[in-house]
């Protein structure tokens, strides 16, 4: 038998960091004081019996890891070991010559991720080759890209469209057509396909998690854009790097700041992750205003030009709590030793602080493409024709800590995070599930978390300790579909 989760997270103690700037990537003494946040009082209350949990029962072969929520472990990242260690200083002696060429594969081509990526491509076109593309249903710009870079694999998940996409491509004279493969299968067969050395991982939602095992068990490096592959699939993905002996790059700002923050430290060095958050739409909203929030205030981002889900995401701070949860897969880190707090002015990206108490930070303006470079070059630093950052320009930076009754899903993540298992997928559906009935006017802004919340006790009783990925998916499935009666319980408990 199953236990259930463990209780939620209570606060906390302060912890205060001193702050030095050296550079872009910086020993912090003396600029500021840091809030910890280790998650908060927020209980889980009680929920209607959740739907059939198809297929949520034990499987009998486990491909998945137990992993420790209290204990220091072997992350994804290649970092905190001495392999790791001298594979990056092997890497890094090849130096970033003339002869540097990357073959890439990107997956959600069309979005924010994907046509970053390609901005880098165009920035160095003779050091890096597009084998593949993959995309949703934008036919219209996947075929500028097809034209464009010349891929020798395409998918396109919305198979109502493969007919029209090659009828466009005929008709604007595609001389090299590319092998084209539709719906969310032939999404993993790009993932998998010829010789492409690194894929990038953008497609959003755990929709991602399938290629992105594809592509591992094909011995492909992972430039991890896509969040929920580690968040809810951290117990099968990981065994999966170790047995193929794939490198796992983070590609998002903040895992990418702690990850540069680390590269030299070793093992043994890392004490604690300090994740930063910009406060979202609402970080100037007090929190008895919220009930007045509409679609188009929480898509109104501050800092940073990103997709409708993850703004919104950001708006709740869930995207940080993910992240958190991110951030124990990647790094092997305790939920214990893994600390948020708020920086509006998105310039310190994440920090570390090591055994000594020394901290060290990644800084750097805004901009998606700075980590998502370093993913498919590292351990290089190529050089780009980027903004520098300018300290005197900035002026000055400030920190503050989360709003613990502004932020709920914080507190939500930390909860999910520590009860481990299947939760944590369960957690990540049912915020998908909550964001999309909010776009849709189904349930308000401040339904979000409450949603998260009831699906996440409906799943205590099917809760499962070391889950396959075929659980994993299940888990998925389930969260969704029981997250979807949400409103209509709602309506017979008023």
């Amino acid at each position: 038998v199953v236990p259930p989760p463990p209780p939620l997270l209570t606060m906390g103690s302060r912890s205060t960091f001193k702050i030095r700037l050296v550079a872009c990537v910086v020993c912090v003494a003396g600029l500021c004081t840091l809030v910890s946040t280790r998650g908060g009082g927020r209980s889980l209350g009680t929920a209607a019996a959740p739907p059939s949990a198809r297929g949520l029962g034990r499987s009998s072969h486990r491909a998945s890891l137990h992993i420790p929520n209290s204990h220091w472990f072997d992350g994804a990242a290649p970092v905190n070991s001495r392999e790791s260690m001298t594979d990056t200083y092997k890497r890094s002696l090849k130096g970033l010559d003339e002869n540097f060429h990357k073959r890439i594969t990107i997956l959600g081509s069309t979005g924010s991720i994907g046509t970053q990526t390609l901005d880098i491509v165009d920035t160095h076109p003779d050091k890096f080759e597009v084998v593949g593309l993959a995309a949703g249903s934008n036919i219209e710009r996947l075929s500028d890209q097809i034209i464009k870079y010349k891929p020798r694999a395409v998918a396109l998940s919305n198979k109502d469209k493969i007919k029209d996409l090659k009828d466009l491509l005929v008709a604007r004279g595609c001389e090299e057509m590319p092998e084209i493969f539709e719906g969310d299968e032939g999404v993993v067969e790009v993932a998998k396909y010829g010789n492409a050395e690194t894929v990038v991982t953008g497609i959003v939602g755990c929709a991602g998690l399938l290629p992105t095992v594809a592509a591992i068990k094909a011995g492909k490096d992972i430039a991890l854009a896509n969040k929920e592959t580690l968040i809810s699939g951290g117990p099968v993905i990981l065994p999966l790097l170790q047995e193929h002996g794939t490198k796992c790059v983070p590609a998002d700002s903040e895992h990418s700041a702690i990850f540069q923050s680390l590269q030299g430290v070793p093992p043994g060095g890392l004490r604690k992750v300090i994740l930063t958050a910009s406060g979202g739409a609402f970080r100037d909203w007090d929190a008895k205003d919220l009930h007045k929030v509409k679609l188009e205030d929480a898509l109104k981002h501050p800092n940073w030009d990103m997709g409708a889900k993850i703004t919104i995401d950001s708006a709740t701070l869930m995207n940080k709590g993910l992240e958190v949860i991110e951030a124990h897969y990647l790094f092997g880190t305790p939920y214990d030793d893994i600390d948020v707090v708020v920086h509006p002015q998105s310039i310190i990206h994440s920090m570390i602080e090591t055994q000594d108490s020394s901290v060290i930070a990644q800084l750097g303006w805004p901009d998606m493409r700075l980590p998502l470079l370093y993913s498919i070059t590292w351990p290089h630093r190529m050089k780009m024709p980027y903004d520098r950052l300018d300290l005197v320009k900035l002026g000055q930076m400030t920190f503050k800590e989360p709003d613990r009754q502004k932020y709920p899903c914080l507190d939500l993540a930390y909860a999910a995070g520590r009860a481990g298992g299947s939760m944590t997928a369960a957690l990540n559906a049912a915020n998908e599930q909550a964001v999309a009935m909010f776009r849709k006017g189904e349930i308000g802004y401040l339904d979000i978390p409450n949603l998260i919340e009831y699906t996440m006790e409906g799943h205590k009783n099917q809760h499962i300790a070391n889950p396959t990925l075929e659980d994993i998916v299940n888990v998925d499935s389930w969260a969704r579909e029981y997250g979807a009666t949400y409103s209509k319980n709602q309506e017979l408990v008023a």
